[in-house]
């Protein structure tokens, strides 16, 4: 696994413990908690960089062992 993904791993897992937006009241296009848009953000970077980790580190042997077997 590469280590610049391991770097993003361990800052979203740094930046998903806020403490900074628990008493702002602060509306995010007029509606939406900066709390609720901060973590809705935090969500979307989480599953880019886990489809980052899918393409990128998943093996490809084990793909080539399934090709041309039936499906159940």
């Amino acid at each position: 696994m590469p280590r610049s993904l391991l770097a993003v791993v361990f800052i979203l897992l740094v930046l998903h413990q806020d403490n900074w937006f628990w008493a702002d009241e602060t509306l995010v296009f007029g509606f939406m908690p900066i709390g609720l848009f901060y973590h809705a953000c935090i969500s979307v970077a989480a599953g880019a960089t886990w489809l980052w980790a899918v393409k990128f580190c998943w093996p490809a042997e084990l793909e080539k062992d399934t090709k041309g077997e039936p499906s159940a």
